[in-house]
């Protein structure tokens, strides 16, 4: 399979990911998963101007991109992100910023001629 092809089978299935991160309330919903741990939607709405059925809006669109997961404890849902996820994510990008370095790389030796 050429490069190319391979990049683009790769980036296909991070699409919902960026998608979804794309999104401030919930870049902002991630970043307090992963920096504070799992979380009660109560105390994930601490601090948010938006209602709580908001929110669990914007974490059932993250959990429809395989990011975040709740559980249940007695009657709480607790939501955690899904670090293999934001992994992929790290590695997507990783490889278009690779992909720009080998064509500034190229660019400069193309001018420099």
């Amino acid at each position: 399979m050429p490069r190319s092809a391979k990049a683009t089978a790769a980036f296909t299935g991070a699409v919902s990911v960026f998608a979804a991160l794309g999104d401030e309330t919930r870049l902002r919903l991630v970043s307090r998963l992963c920096h504070d741990g799992p979380m009660s939607i109560v105390r994930l709405t601490a601090g948010f101007t938006i209602t709580r059925q908001a929110i669990t809006k914007h974490l059932r669109v993250m959990e429809d991109a395989g990011l975040v997961r709740s559980t249940q404890h007695g009657r709480e849902s607790v939501w955690q992100v899904e670090p293999k996820r934001l992994a992929d994510a790290r590695r997507h990008l990783h490889m278009i910023s690779d992909q720009w370095d080998e064509t500034l790389g190229r660019l400069k030796i193309f001018v420099e001629r």
